[in-house]
């Protein structure tokens, strides 16, 4: 009687172990196969689908353990050399900059292009861009997607930044010096979600140029050749992550615009509004947008940028991109 009594507890026990061992065995892989990725990103609209992907769980399902971390774009590179992150979101342009100035970084994804997201505001009594010659202008300091706007921008309208003064400040803080009505800056170089509070007070300024009238942004997303060469099956799920992503926007855009808003403190209806005036990439996108356009825009970027002083010489521009991973 006592051996029946003390079989029947000691046969649950084991059992119980045996479901928990096999519960462990099941998540253990799984777990230890998450890739940790930092990745360097900021508060700009065509970056959300990447915040998607993580709050909703698509890079997990893809064994990702993904860090989002907000740096100024200034110094996201240095981020990337320090090792703080692997990866990073930025301008075609800006991977120019920093593997000219030896921060070596590979392309492997298309993110988004500015379709009206990126512009120049002006106080009200600018009349056109040529307006500006000898006034001071709000933008992010020499190597970032503003600065760079600004000096496509003046170039396209017979100016150099040579011909204004800049000073600098982050495009949130430039948005809202113009609403503030700042007398010491005549125009403000930003983009969606901050362009869309100007957009909101028009007394304030008015956005004389956008992306619509010069198509030149445009964001890719990029990794360091080490993390590349060490991780490719990371690598290939965090492109299929932001596609998924995408996919998840189309299939419940209303849940997908509360998730991405409140990463920059707005309502899904709100960010619904600023999300108008870009377009993300889906994978078709990405494959033609690597194909040529890529490539041309790189060399017409680098041009312009060694013209402003921004880089010293031409980095190999056949190597700033990897499209292994989107095929």
């Amino acid at each position: 009687m006592i051996k029946r009594s003390l079989a029947a507890p000691v046969a649950a026990h084991l059992a119980g172990l045996a479901a928990t061992a096999a519960i462990l065995a099941a998540a253990g892989p799984a777990a230890a196969q998450e890739t940790p990725v930092a990745i360097g990103i900021s508060g700009w609209t065509g970056f959300a689908p990447l915040t998607l992907a993580k709050e909703a769980g698509l890079f997990k399902k893809l064994g990702l353990d993904v860090s989002l971390k907000k740096i100024p774009q200034k110094d996201r590179h240095l981020a990337m050399a320090s090792g703080d992150i692997q990866c990073a979101a930025t301008t075609v342009e800006t991977w120019v900059v920093w593997n000219a100035n030896g921060v070596a970084a590979t392309q492997i994804f298309q993110l988004d292009k500015s379709y009206g997201a990126d512009g120049m505001v002006v106080k009200p009594s600018v009349a056109k861009i040529a307006d500006l010659k000898g006034k001071t202008v709000a933008a992010s300091a020499p190597g970032t997607a503003p600065y760079f706007t600004l000096a496509w921008m003046l170039k396209k309208n017979g100016l150099s930044v040579k011909d204004v003064k800049v000073v600098n400040l982050e495009p949130q803080a430039a948005a809202n010096a113009m609403i503030a009505g700042n007398q010491d800056i005549d125009a403000a170089m930003t983009y969606e979600p901050y362009l869309g509070a100007v957009r909101a007070k028009p007394e304030a300024g008015k956005i004389i140029a956008t992306t619509l009238d010069y198509p030149m942004v445009m964001d890719t997303f990029g990794c360091t050749p080490k993390f590349l060469a060490d991780n490719p099956k990371a690598a290939k799920a965090l492109a299929d992550g932001y596609f998924d992503a995408l996919a998840m926007i189309k299939a419940d855009p209303k849940k997908s615009f509360e998730i991405m808003g409140a990463d920059v403190k707005q309502s899904g209806e709100a960010f619904e509004k600023s999300q108008a005036y870009l377009r993300w990439q889906d994978k078709a996108a990405n494959q033609k947008f690597f194909a040529g356009e890529h490539a041309q825009f790189s060399k017409e970027a680098a041009d312009l940028l060694l013209e402003i002083g921004i880089i010293k010489q031409v980095p190999d521009l056949k190597a700033l991109a990897d499209t292994s991973f989107i095929k």
